[in-house]
């Protein structure tokens, strides 16, 4: 099955800017309210330029129907419109993959809070009952004040 589309902009061509498909419109309309206060109409909607400078990473990864390929969408097209959003950290990788990695950081003293936070975040999301020990171990130092963060570059 393939995605309609939706043109970006009248202006420019969906060749030469790309255009959103329709779960990506979608996403983007879902959170329209909270971000803008506005309602996007039903049927063929351009987000503005207000909406992608007020979404964030957190954002499209908390909406609803917007996977790792629709972030990536809207994150694209945002940036084809001058508006950088941040890509999550962990984008693409397993769960397991990301306790390794802040393992691996935490190891070499360079783990970050707002590397813990999205790691805790992804977990909530997928409803995650286990968390590695090292992991745990980590948690435990930070929380009882005995971890000293890296300095910020």
């Amino acid at each position: 099955m393939q995605d309609e589309t939706v043109p970006c902009s009248e202006n420019v061509s969906a060749s030469s800017s790309g255009a959103l498909s329709v779960r990506a419109v979608n996403v983007l309309k879902e959170l329209a309210p909270e971000l803008i206060g506005e309602s996007p109409p039903k049927g063929p909607w351009v987000p503005p330029e207000e909406l992608l400078r007020k979404l964030t990473a957190q954002h499209l990864a908390t909406a609803r129907n917007c996977g790792p390929q629709t972030a990536r969408e809207i994150i694209g097209w945002a940036r084809a419109r001058g508006v950088s959003i941040r890509s999550p950290l962990f984008i693409g990788k397993s769960l397991s993959e990301v306790w390794h990695s802040l393992a691996a950081r935490a190891s070499a003293g360079k783990l970050t809070r707002a590397e813990i936070t999205e790691a805790l975040e992804k977990s909530i999301r997928r409803k995650s009952a286990r968390i590695p020990v090292a992991f745990q171990i980590i948690l435990l130092e930070i929380l009882s004040s005995t971890y000293d963060p890296p300095p910020l570059p």
